[in-house]
């Protein structure tokens, strides 16, 4: 018979309880961060086949990527506020569960609505493990450790992202647009397996009252109005003008019950500028990804696996650097790591801006590589400035509001590259004043964390 698995253990010196610090579940949020970030981006390449599969045009097939999208940003802040009142295990496991089921049931689809209706409650899923993961890291772990431990999901969250165009390249050649979907299925098994076997048995689940579904009613909207203007804008620009309702929205919902604990929690914390650091790295390095896939397959005439492997330099960076970033965080502070991340992170995509034919794929994946690695130490350290500035009892509502700024970065950064690209049809010129746009965005993030002072006590 298996050992109960206690929360904490009594020390032989002096008979106190001392905390038991838990890697295997912190494992398991680095694992559920990946696959989730790797489901925003892996989709992508698959566009052309499940319109050609399922017979429908290039923009129906795109709601395979939208359908994902819109809830999970939109339902990220309700879902933080739902989670502090909720048992971390037992939401955990639902959410997981469901995340793979509706994976099953995508790859299944006979016919469109089908694949969209089942993307659709994923994405919603998807919002609770991208609001479980941070505080399942950062609950898992002492305080004096928690550096290190955030550093996991914040690092292979993004890997996910970078790797997904690579995964899906290699599915699609291979096995059919189908693969996709499933390829995560052996990963959510393993969470799974992990949690059920070391997360302690607290609390229990209860649903949202109606006032918490209105909440969530308005800010996904005024989310769903922001994206879609964006997604839309490069065909016509004057579908902007679906983005203005967000604001009255947002200014709607802070005044309800649901709102308000959020901006209590950010007025709290003094985190709103981290916040924003979060966004705008977020932002810029997801414009210069693609600006620079664009550039390497079109004028530089790189070639669909040399464009990939050139792009893997910026996740090799990344996972490197962010064990060194925990720890750093956990020794030196992680405002100072956070800070030094943005900053060098900013310098690779300034490098990067005078890009031309002349340039090996080794000059572009060096230029990546360090701007890889200013993300590896900004992420965990970021996460933990975030956790540990929170008010007491609200971890989950702290931790949803960095994912919906890491979320709405990733977002916004191909919108930033598109509005480049219509302002100038030269594609030499346009790349170098879209990455120099990015760089500009990500330096932001290195003036935000510069300014930021934690409230006093």
């Amino acid at each position: 018979m298996r050992a109960p698995n206690p929360s904490h253990i009594h020390d032989l010196t002096t008979g106190q309880p001392r905390p038991v610090d838990r890697w295997s579940l912190v494992a398991a949020a680095g694992l559920l961060s990946f696959v989730a970030m790797l489901d925003m981006n892996v989709v992508n390449l698959a566009l052309t086949d499940i319109s050609s599969g399922l017979h429908v045009s290039a923009a129906v097939a795109q709601w395979a990527v939208l359908g994902y999208q819109l809830p999970l940003v939109a339902l990220l802040l309700p879902a933080g506020r739902w989670l502090d009142q909720v048992g971390t295990r037992p939401a955990l496991l639902l959410a997981v569960g469901c995340f793979a089921t509706c994976s099953m049931l995508a790859a299944l689809a006979p016919w469109m609505s089908w694949l969209i209706t089942a993307r659709l409650l994923q994405g919603a899923f998807g919002a609770v493990l991208f609001v479980l993961m941070p505080v399942l890291a950062a609950t898992s772990v002492r305080p004096e450790l928690r550096g290190r431990a955030m550093s996991v999901p914040a690092t292979l969250g993004p890997l996910g992202a970078v790797a997904g165009p690579v995964v899906g390249g290699l599915l699609l050649d291979h096995l059919g647009w189908r693969a996709i979907f499933l390829v995560k299925l052996p990963v959510c098994l393993a969470a799974v397996l992990l949690v059920r076997r070391n997360a302690p048995r607290r609390g229990r689940l209860r649903l949202p009252d109606r006032g918490s579904l209105r909440d969530a009613a308005l800010i996904g909207a005024a989310v769903a109005a922001v994206l879609l203007g964006l997604t839309l804008a490069p065909k016509a620009p004057q579908w902007l003008l679906l983005a203005l309702p967000a604001a009255p929205l947002v200014r709607l919902w802070l005044r309800r019950p649901g709102g308000r604990p959020v901006a209590e929690v950010l007025r709290a914390a003094g985190t709103a500028g981290v916040n924003a650091s979060v966004l705008a790295l977020a932002a810029g390095f997801a414009a210069c990804q693609y600006l620079l896939v664009q550039y390497l397959r079109g004028p530089h005439g790189e070639s669909a696996t040399g464009t990939a492997l050139t792009m893997l330099a910026f996740p090799l960076g990344m996972v490197l650097a962010g064990r060194v970033g925990g720890r750093l965080a956990d020794r030196w502070g992680a405002r100072p790591t956070a800070l030094t991340g943005a900053a060098l992170t900013t310098c690779g995509l300034a490098l990067l801006v005078p890009v031309d034919s002349g340039w090996s794929t080794v000059d572009v994946a060096a230029r990546l590589a360090l701007a890889g690695a200013g993300m590896g130490l900004n992420g965990g350290p970021t996460q933990a400035l975030v956790m540990t500035a929170s008010p007491p009892g609200k971890l989950a509502t702290a931790g949803s509001a960095v994912q919906l700024s890491r979320s709405l970065g990733f977002a916004l950064g191909p919108a930033l590259a598109t509005a480049t690209a219509l302002a100038d049809e030269r594609p030499g010129t346009r790349t170098h004043a879209g990455i120099a746009l990015a760089a500009l965005v990500a330096a932001t993030a290195v003036v935000l964390l510069a300014r930021y002072r934690r409230p006093q006590a």
